[in-house]
């Protein structure tokens, strides 16, 4: 495996160099299953799927070190063995997504607000560049690192920054206990709760608003000790849920597989509102949203041509919108997926770019537009 994996390496090297050398831009993929995420992919593919494997798990230091083309699902899978996890609940959105795409995507599931984002796991990572050079960055523990933190820096890069070879991710141990709660309740009387929650001592770890049925309902995920879990319950109410049937539904969830997401051929697009939990109810037209994050973020559905509305609301309310995933029927829309970033972060955001990559290889346009 070993040997397998050093060639597997080497062919990625040569590749780009190869690249580099009659300027090929290349299109980084590993399962394929965040295609529709930012900007439509271009270049010629560099499948990442042959670089793949658990380089080393040390389950007692709570770190395991991956290949970036290792399956998401097998390193869940060895790390529940042991009675770990990754905190964060990479989204998958299908079976073949790996682990280097969820580092590139920096895309986290329903306990995010609790527990924090991909890039607060990410403690080491190797590269290769645009020059075909392979860098590393960060180690294996939480405080080694002077100088930019670049390891952290690929989280959410789309690949522009350079071709992820290997991560090392900080992992914890499965909470003992867990309980799901139900509150009916209207959107602006869920954001109240959630917030005045939040100053509390309890151990929330996701919630989750929708209509279903013309109704609303607040779900809330308490995880941690047995007697902390249950004393909050005692004291929040609600209607508690079994913990089987929960646990699916907060998965489908993550992957987005919950019967709200789906938007069939329609004109709908699916947006992403990222704001401060404390933000009021958001007057955007159309169906009621699904609310996630403890209020920080918030899905709607609205055709792509209302993006000059929805960024100006977000915007207002101190956050931003995403273009997350287009209709069937809208797969080009002209709509820029991400929000424009302000000139000063626009202008780092490429001389990293530029650094890293100075031929422009990776993902041309897949984050910002290119020059």
């Amino acid at each position: 495996m070993e040997n397998n994996n050093d060639n597997a390496l080497h062919q990625v090297v040569e590749r780009i160099r190869a690249a580099a050398a009659d300027a090929t831009p290349l299109c980084i993929r590993g399962g394929g299953t965040k295609d529709f995420y930012g900007e439509a992919p271009q270049g010629e593919l560099l499948d990442m799927r042959p670089l793949a494997g658990i380089t080393s798990y040390e389950p007692s230091e709570l770190v395991v070190t991956v290949r970036a083309g290792t399956p998401l699902a097998e390193l869940e899978a060895a790390l529940a063995e042991k009675g770990q996890c990754l905190p964060f609940e990479p989204p998958c959105f299908g079976s073949g997504g790996t682990v280097g795409g969820m580092v590139a995507a920096g895309l986290s599931g329903p306990a995010r607000a609790s527990v924090g984002s991909v890039r607060d796991y990410v403690l080491g990572a190797t590269l290769v560049n645009g020059r075909g050079e392979v860098l590393s960055f960060g180690g294996q523990v939480m405080k080694n690192v002077a100088g930019y933190d670049v390891s952290r820096v690929l989280a959410g890069s789309l690949g522009t920054l350079g071709v992820i070879a290997e991560v090392s991710l900080k992992v914890l141990p499965v909470p003992p206990a867990e309980a799901t709660l139900e509150f009916a309740c209207e959107q602006g009387d869920a954001l109240r709760l959630l917030n005045e929650w939040g100053g509390r001592p309890l151990p929330l770890n996701a919630s989750c608003w929708f209509e279903y049925a013309g109704a609303g309902a607040l779900y809330l995920r308490l995880r941690g000790a047995v007697a902390a879990v249950e004393a909050a319950c005692e004291h929040l109410g609600g209607e508690r849920k079994d913990n089987a049937r929960a646990a699916a539904d907060w998965q489908s969830l993550r992957d987005q597989q919950l019967p709200w997401f789906a938007t069939g051929n329609g004109p709908d697009a699916l947006w992403r509102v990222s704001v401060p939990q404390t933000a009021p109810v958001l007057s955007i037209d159309g169906s009621a949203p699904l609310i996630e994050w403890h209020g920080g973020q918030r899905w709607y559905k609205a055709p792509p041509s209302e993006a000059a509305r929805i960024r100006e609301i977000a915007r207002a309310a101190g956050g931003h919108a995403t273009l997350f995933r287009l209709p069937g029927s809208a797969l080009q829309s002209g709509v820029p997926r991400f929000d424009a970033l302000s000139a000063p972060v626009e202008r780092i955001q490429r001389a990293l770019m530029r650094e890293f990559d100075p031929h422009g290889l990776f993902n041309r346009g897949r984050l910002l537009p290119a020059n």
